[in-house]
């Protein structure tokens, strides 16, 4: 007797068979507004600030990079198209170079010292003192002074005539000093005046950093005999670096674009930055070509340069800083590695002696 086994039918398909309906074309108006709002919603939410900068930063570069290819004039217009023959007349032009000489001495005479006062305040204001508020608030009144206030303020302060500190030294039987006169007295006071305004703005900026610090690291170092000097330098410090990078770059753009202090500092005089210009900076010097002197495009070069410089200098800070904490960072870990090793070689050594006096017993 056989027996015949019959596989189960198979269902048959057609290969062209239609596919069920979307699920889209069965969402309600709702549900498609609430899956727009989802995927589409970020990019309304950036959108001012892109739409912004590029009206009021980004086309206002663009465009003077046009202007400075040009023989503009602040009353006529646009001239003949001179290429980059203003960038060629002003980098062969000593009073452009003077005026990058003053910039550069005004911003070393003002940054050095306003971050290293900035980071002392920061730390100091980090303890545990009495009236914190007053104090605080105390070092960010100078910021909320206007800048044309505080030149007025300082510029009959620094007279050479009848100026508070002439007449300090003279009461100490000392000569006086020829604020506006001479170069390094001018560059002197003009720095002064800065890291009178910004010091208590970027400390206040390394203060927020500060108190970010875990106070469990502190606790731990002060219980390993660490000083707190030594803390400052091990745990504040390298703790901070972004913040401190950022005060770094702004105080950079910042002090290179200086142009209120020098502009007001001897407003009396016929040449902006000083009868021989022994104070003019670069912005300074820029706001001469275009208003005074109606050369718009070699303007516009002057500005560019400056653009390239800021960013250049911007950048070789960003990598020295980022260097130098990265070998503070290398050299806290070898530390580190020789205190554990010297830790274990005393821990192994007394294993040793307890089994060696064990042995012996």
């Amino acid at each position: 007797m056989t027996s015949t086994l019959s596989s189960p039918p198979r269902r048959q398909t057609r290969p062209n068979a239609p596919q069920p309906a979307a699920s889209n074309s069965r969402l309600t108006l709702r549900q498609r507004l609430n899956r727009w709002d989802v995927r589409y919603s970020p990019y309304f939410y950036v959108a001012p600030f892109f739409i912004l900068f590029g009206l009021v930063g980004l086309f206002p570069l663009l465009y003077t990079f046009v202007v400075s290819l040009n023989d503009w004039n602040l009353l006529t217009g646009p001239g003949d198209w001179v290429g980059f023959h203003n960038f060629a007349a002003e980098l062969t032009d000593p009073l452009f170079w003077n005026s990058v000489f003053n910039t550069f001495s005004i911003f070393f005479l003002s940054a050095i010292p306003q971050l290293i006062a900035a980071t002392v305040i920061a730390a100091v204001l980090d303890q545990n003192l009495r009236a914190k508020t007053f104090w605080r608030i105390s070092v960010i009144l100078p910021y909320v002074v206007t800048p044309v206030a505080v030149t007025l303020i300082f510029s009959n302060m620094f007279g050479e005539k009848y100026g508070l500190i002439n007449n300090l030294l003279e009461a100490f039987h000392l000569p006086g000093v020829m604020w506006k006169s001479d170069t390094l007295p001018a560059h002197i006071a003009i720095a002064t005046m800065v890291n009178w305004r910004w010091t208590g703005y970027n400390a206040l900026i390394l203060l927020a950093a500060m108190q970010a610090v875990p106070r469990d690291l502190h606790e731990s170092a002060a219980i390993d005999g660490a000083g707190a000097v030594r803390r400052f330098f091990s745990i504040t410090i390298p703790s901070i670096k972004p913040t401190f990078i950022f005060v770094i770059i702004t105080a950079t753009i910042g002090g290179l674009q200086i142009f209120t202090e020098p502009k007001l500092f001897n407003a009396a005089s016929a040449i902006p930055g000083g009868a021989q210009r022994q104070y003019q900076t670069t912005v300074l010097y820029l706001w001469d070509l275009a208003f005074n002197r109606q050369q718009f495009g070699k303007a516009a070069a002057v500005a560019w340069i400056l653009f390239l410089i800021i960013v250049i200098v911007g950048l070789v800070n960003f990598l020295l800083t980022r260097s130098i904490s990265g070998a503070e960072t290398k050299a806290i870990s070898r530390r580190k590695a020789r205190r554990l090793a010297r830790v274990r070689e005393r821990d192994a050594a007394s294993v040793a002696s307890v089994q060696a006096e064990g042995s012996i017993e």
